[in-house]
């Protein structure tokens, strides 16, 4: 829980009655939240909750249908995110709008360069910037290249960039999706030392035990409306907290749906033998069978992620083999996903989805695009009525006709979840499954997982989240520098003794 602190915050920011519309569907109705000078507010919800499309609103994005925004008691609406950003609403989004090939410095000063004899100057960028990354603890060469720092500093630059033009109100979208711990830690200090200085922040975070740690006070959104309003976070338990963004009475599909049988089980259709690549993997053995979810751990850089690229035949071995069922050996991308391979990547927006076509033609890309399945030419009909399926079989929300950059991402990952399943795969790759997804969203995406699993499938995934590892897992194949060093399975499969697998030193074992 945040500190107590010490002066009484004043409204900044105040939010009434929103209601937005995109043609029949209802993206908010009397939503609405307050926030105040020197606090941490989170926003949280399920995924398609309505707080994209509340924060869309806030910071000019869009525009609402109805309802009213004032800011320091005065109204105001925005017709962009640069109106907004001039009255002092500065947004970092979950997707970082940084330019990697560029500077430091050119990042923080996109549009407004400091200029000496018609020249950009260095040292007056230097100048301005300083206090602001010193007040932030980013100690980093402005003229270094943006794309060589790590992810938290880059994500402190992207803040730095909104600081620099004095916001009165600071809104982060999903801050640490994409950031280790450590990272975390440091990014909470600097959080709370902004509110201190009388900063109003908004916090969006899926992280529910982070947003407990973080925020002073919580608002919760449900079905596109504000169920919970400006609580005390020293007024609610965790349990209350996702009981109010799920609801009560809401029905979950069983986590219990798994029916492979225990012949299915014995017969290895999915081989790895003595893999091998320069500076990745050294002679990994690694079986998996039909009806069987295993799990690839290690930390960053350990080769568990290489495994995925292997089956997926995104890259070459140097040595050894890998064989999909029936015996294949994938020689590309493209014959792995012929011969039944699917691959559910973590950034959906670059690698898995066409944000700016429909539902339908999103699901229906591989199986009619990539794989040339449904003749030369596609129906819309046939499209539509395959897209029905999926909607109603993974509970999108949305209609086939949405586009997919107006979903949330719970219902965006969905998708692309659909249009593998789509292709009726018999191996399902998912690297960081249920990334930036909520605990709603997350949990129906694990029982789909199941599902499929249940059904005959080999299911294969790589996740950040240890937690997800272990719940949804047979087994889980730990990898240090290239080496499977252990495979943990039954009572051991749990959150510390898979930690301690990652980062401990074990002997080379077997698995199959």
């Amino acid at each position: 829980m945040s500190p107590v602190r010490d002066r009484v915050p004043g409204d900044v920011l105040v939010a009434r009655d929103l209601t937005k519309r995109y043609g029949g569907v209802v993206a908010i109705s009397s939503a609405g939240i307050t926030l105040r000078s020197g606090q941490i507010h989170a926003l949280v919800g399920e995924n398609g909750a309505g707080k994209s499309t509340l924060v869309k609103i806030l910071c000019g994005v869009t525009d609402a249908d109805s309802g009213t925004i004032t800011l320091d008691d005065a109204p105001v609406s925005f017709a962009n995110s640069r109106e907004a950003g001039a009255a002092g609403v500065a947004l970092v989004a979950q997707e970082l709008s940084l330019f990697p090939d560029l500077s430091v410095r050119e990042n923080l000063f996109p549009l407004d360069p400091a200029r000496r004899f018609g020249l950009i100057s260095h040292a007056t960028l230097d100048r301005r910037a300083a206090p602001v990354l010193e007040r932030l603890g980013l100690d980093v060469d402005t003229g270094a290249r943006l794309g060589d720092l790590t992810i938290a500093d880059q994500q402190l630059v992207e803040i730095a960039k909104a600081m620099l033009r004095s916001p009165r109100v600071l809104i982060l979208d999903e801050p640490t999706s994409a950031l280790p711990q450590a990272a975390v830690a440091r990014l909470d200090s600097v959080l709370h030392s902004l509110a201190d200085d009388g900063l109003a922040v908004l916090y969006i975070s899926h992280f529910l035990e982070e947003v407990m740690r973080v925020a002073d006070r919580i608002t919760v959104m449900r079905d596109s409306r504000t169920v919970l309003a400006d609580a005390p976070v020293g007024e609610i338990d965790l349990d209350r907290l996702v009981s109010v963004m799920i609801g009560e009475d809401k029905q979950r599909v069983s986590s219990d749906v798994r029916r492979a049988t225990h012949a299915a089980r014995d017969v290895a259709d999915l081989r790895l033998v003595g893999a091998s690549l320069a500076g990745a993997l050294h002679e990994v053995d690694l079986n998996a069978r039909r009806g069987e979810i295993v799990g690839v751990a290690g930390l960053q850089g350990s080769g568990h992620t290489v495994i995925l690229d292997a089956v997926c035949g995104r890259v070459r071995l140097d040595a050894g083999e890998v064989l999909l069922p029936g015996g294949v050996r994938p020689k590309s991308m493209r014959h792995a996903y012929a011969n039944g391979v699917a691959f559910v990547p973590s950034d959906r927006k670059g690698l898995g989805l066409m944000l700016d076509r429909t539902v339908a033609e999103n699901i229906s890309s591989v199986a009619w695009l990539g794989l040339g399945r449904g003749g030369l030419w596609q129906r819309s009909r046939q499209q539509r009525r395959v897209a029905d399926q999926m909607i109603d079989r993974l509970r999108i929300r949305g209609v086939a006709d949405t586009r997919v950059g107006d979903l949330s991402g719970g219902n965006q990952q969905k998708v692309v979840f659909a249009k593998w399943m789509a292709t009726d795969p018999k191996v399902l790759v998912l690297d960081d499954p249920t990334r930036g997804v909520d605990i709603g969203a997350r949990a129906e995406m694990h029982d789909v997982i199941k599902s499929l699993a249940g059904q005959g499938r080999i299911v294969l995934v790589a996740s950040t989240d240890l937690a997800e590892l272990c719940e949804v897992c047979d087994r889980v194949a730990v990898f240090q520098r290239g080496r499977l060093v252990r495979t943990l399975v039954g009572e051991e499969l749990d959150e510390a003794t898979l930690s301690t697998a990652m980062n401990a030193g074990f002997a080379v074992a077997e698995v199959g």
